[in-house]
């Protein structure tokens, strides 16, 4: 008998162990979670900044363009109403984010993504130029159940974190 073989198992054993932990981390494929955001459909109330005590939210989420594209409208008929578009562009979860603060972050799914945790990251934009000014860099939307949802997003000026946009969601059920 060969005496590698012996090594060669181990070593295709430890190998195997080091990149399951890789594999079960990766993202979920764009497609799956589009269909999660498309599962957001209706209309959402809560709270900005802290849980509970915070500022009033509602925000609504609708289909459009056949279903390829998710709408989010945060504070719908008030002066600072913004709107975020979800698509794909093959295989990747793109946003744009028209701002109140006049400008459009353009936003990718980051590999670190979750089923559970969608992390976005800042992929350029209109209106803005990245390290100056002020605009929102990155976000973060946690599903913690089909009707409960938290969402962060970190606002930049000049290159430097200046806040997070907090968001604690609940699922408006409609009337029976």
């Amino acid at each position: 008998m060969n005496p590698s073989i012996p090594i060669l198992r181990r070593l295709s054993a430890f190998a195997l162990i080091c990149l399951l932990p890789a594999v079960a981390c990766a993202a979920p494929p764009a497609a799956d979670c589009l269909a999660r955001l498309q599962a957001l459909a209706g209309d959402w109330t809560g709270t900005v900044t802290e849980r509970d005590t915070g500022p009033a939210v509602c925000v609504t989420y609708r289909l459009t363009a056949g279903g390829s594209a998710v709408v989010e409208h945060l504070f719908p008929g008030d002066p600072h109403e913004m709107m975020t578009v979800y698509h794909l562009d093959s295989d990747r979860l793109l946003l744009t984010h028209y701002c109140a603060m006049k400008n459009q972050p353009r936003m990718v799914l980051d590999p670190a993504s979750t089923a559970t945790e969608f992390i976005f990251t800042l992929a350029g934009g209109t209106n803005l130029i990245p390290g100056k000014g002020t605009y929102m860099h990155a976000g973060r939307i946690r599903f913690i159940d089909a009707d409960t949802s938290e969402a962060e997003w970190e606002v930049l000026t000049d290159g430097k974190p200046v806040g997070q946009n907090r968001f604690f969601l609940k699922r408006v059920k409609a009337k029976a």
